[in-house]
């Protein structure tokens, strides 16, 4: 039983959300490379939280994780 609850708690965990700050922190990008990113749609995944420029964005934990490891890869 407890092996299904991790399980849970690793799928809840890739479905977090994370600000550009942390995935900025997390592949040693800085936030204006990854706003540079999403300008030119290539990069992470993201989704913007509001319409406009200053929309709060966000980009999944799990996109991040298979970001970095496309990365390792190449």
């Amino acid at each position: 039983m407890s092996r299904t609850r991790t399980a849970d708690c690793t799928a809840q965990q890739q479905d977090e959300w994370l600000t550009p700050r942390e995935v900025a922190q997390m592949t040693k990008l800085s936030e204006q490379t990854l706003a540079n990113h999403r300008s030119q749609k290539i990069g992470i995944p993201y989704t913007k939280l509001s319409e406009g420029r200053a929309g709060r964005v966000r980009y999944r934990l799990s996109d991040v994780h298979s970001y970095l490891s496309g990365q390792a890869a190449a």
